[in-house]
């Protein structure tokens, strides 16, 4: 199931789990250093929480899970053909998670994902705090180029083409690169 995506900068991110647990009635599908992640089912909400205290807004990003690479393909290519300008990254670990995405700017400047999961990563670190990792706990060197908080978790933008139906990408850079981009 396709599910809309929310993502929400939060001052405390324990505060900010403990209230959207009781809110969806469910726990954390993902929880890392500073960040967290809901699947929630009714309404289907995926509701993604980066610790970032010195955020100027709440809002992060926006964005739509999808199941496949064939309907992120898809989309791409709906929205292309609309034109639409895309940013494109390719298997690319963001918000602890390899993905496959495509990025797009709305008039007032919100950032919109199209996105599927490859795989999880920094499954080391599932429930530690950023207290944890300050603290010298050993996991700490493996969670540094995957801080959710750095400001430009899931903002990135690759240099992108497409050819013959394929997405093909050049590495995203710069300080709006993923988390471990």
């Amino acid at each position: 199931m396709s599910r809309l995506q929310l993502a929400l900068n939060v001052a405390d991110i324990d505060a900010a789990v403990e209230f959207y647990s009781t809110l969806f009635d469910t726990q954390p599908a993902k929880r890392r250093p500073g960040y967290a992640n809901f699947a929630v089912d009714n309404p289907p909400l995926k509701l993604v929480l980066f610790e970032n205290p010195e955020a100027t807004g709440t809002l992060n990003h926006l964005g739509v899970e999808r199941e496949s690479m064939e309907e992120v393909e898809a989309q791409a290519n709906r929205l292309e053909a609309a034109g639409l300008t895309l940013d494109t990254e390719g298997d690319v670990v963001c918000c602890y998670a390899r993905q496959d995405k495509h990025w797009v700017t709305g008039p007032d400047g919100q950032r919109w994902e199209n996105y599927v999961v490859l795989a999880d990563a920094g499954a080391e670190l599932e429930g530690k705090t950023t207290d944890d990792l300050a603290s010298g706990d050993r996991a700490a060197e493996a969670a540094e180029p995957l801080k959710a908080g750095d400001g430009g978790c899931c903002g990135g933008v690759g240099n992108t083409s497409k050819t013959e139906g394929q997405l093909a990408v050049a590495p995203a850079g710069g300080a709006g690169a993923c988390c471990a981009g």
